[in-house]
């Protein structure tokens, strides 16, 4: 399912709500964390950079957003016990989470599978599969909470039709479509919505790492898309559930 990206934000829009966002410190996330705040929600900031964490707070603050909760976590090497602090954090600051959007992830490398390094091999599916996967289960609870929650796992176009030399990257994102599909069954009755998103091209480094020999200028920026997460967090989605989504080109 095709999403337009021209959704116009108002103010009001995610009033009350508290959204997480991981990697909102750069590229895709500093935009939708920008845009989410714009329309009102409550964002926590997921990321392991403070540094780049607290440039983007720094952004929404002073362009009068709602303000946002800065939460630095590293994906690759959070335990189970920091996952199980986080739960409790946002339940005793917020009582419970209106939204989870796992942007956060990395390309590691392009190469044949006989070749691929195993350790950066094991990085990349930790920080792109397993940790998307612990950080739901723990977080399920306060979604649970809502009444009206989300989760949205952005994917790519080589999770949904394999891509030679892609290696764990893609492999990663076959896994979320299928973690994505099974959470939206599972979860149908409730009021936790789930689905996947390709965000298609974009003018990021993790682009740029991929095409490098690419003319980027004919890229969209993450800011003429992100405006779509805000409508994809808003009441006018709540009965889309277990979607394979696709923004469109700006």
């Amino acid at each position: 399912m095709n999403i337009k990206t021209n959704y116009q934000i108002t103010n009001d829009a995610l009033n009350g709500k508290t959204i997480l966002v991981t990697g909102a410190n750069r590229g895709f996330g500093r935009a939708m964390t920008l845009d989410l705040a714009k329309a009102g929600a409550s964002v926590i900031m997921l990321g392991r950079d403070l540094g780049s964490l607290e440039e983007v707070y720094d952004e929404v603050v002073d362009a009068k957003y709602q303000e946002p909760i800065l939460y630095p976590f590293d994906l690759e090497g959070a335990t189970p016990e920091h996952y199980e602090q986080l739960q409790k954090n946002i339940l005793d600051n917020f009582g419970r989470l209106d939204g989870l959007i796992h942007n956060a992830s990395i390309i590691g490398t392009m190469m044949p599978i006989e070749q691929y390094d195993i350790k950066l091999w094991y990085a990349t599916m930790q920080i792109n599969i397993n940790a998307p996967f612990m950080l739901t289960q723990f977080l399920i609870p306060a979604l649970n909470k809502s009444a009206d929650a989300r989760i949205l796992f952005l994917s790519s176009s080589v999770g949904r039709s394999a891509r030679a030399y892609w290696g764990a990257y893609g492999v990663s994102k076959f896994a979320i479509e299928g973690l994505s599909q099974t959470l939206s069954d599972e979860l149908e009755k409730t009021n936790i919505k789930v689905n996947s998103l390709d965000p298609g091209r974009m003018r990021t480094e993790m682009r740029r790492t991929a095409y490098p020999a690419e003319n980027s200028d004919k890229n969209p920026f993450p800011e003429d898309k992100s405006s779509a997460i805000v409508y994809l967090m808003s009441e006018k989605t709540k009965k889309l559930n277990g979607e394979q989504l696709t923004l469109s080109d700006a």
